[in-house]
């Protein structure tokens, strides 16, 4: 079942971490102290990593579930979001250092 903002705005910590599954592979990690962050969970090479997609309430439910969208694409055109996201933000270091 997908979550919801009132799930996710009422979702509070517990003695272990725990996560509130959305669909698609988006997750909601909640931990002990309370925090909470958007992953994204996919098949890579036979195991199944996650990569963090940003903090609630920073990234809304609705944020998170399109950022989810892009990193679903690139995993479907067999490009891994992590190694993705890493070498734009080597592409953006690297641009500023030169401008």
């Amino acid at each position: 079942m997908a979550l919801t903002n009132t799930a996710v705005r009422h979702a509070k910590p517990r003695a272990k971490d725990y996560t509130l599954p959305d669909y698609n592979g988006l997750v909601l990690f909640v931990n002990t102290k309370g925090a909470k962050c958007w992953h994204f969970r996919f098949s890579w090479a036979d195991k199944q990593p996650r990569i963090s997609l940003g903090t609630y309430p920073e990234i809304s439910l609705r944020d998170a579930r399109a950022l989810r969208g892009v990193a679903r694409a690139l995993v479907a055109r067999c490009i891994d979001p992590r190694v993705y996201r890493q070498l734009e933000r080597n592409a953006r270091r690297l641009a500023t250092e030169n401008a």
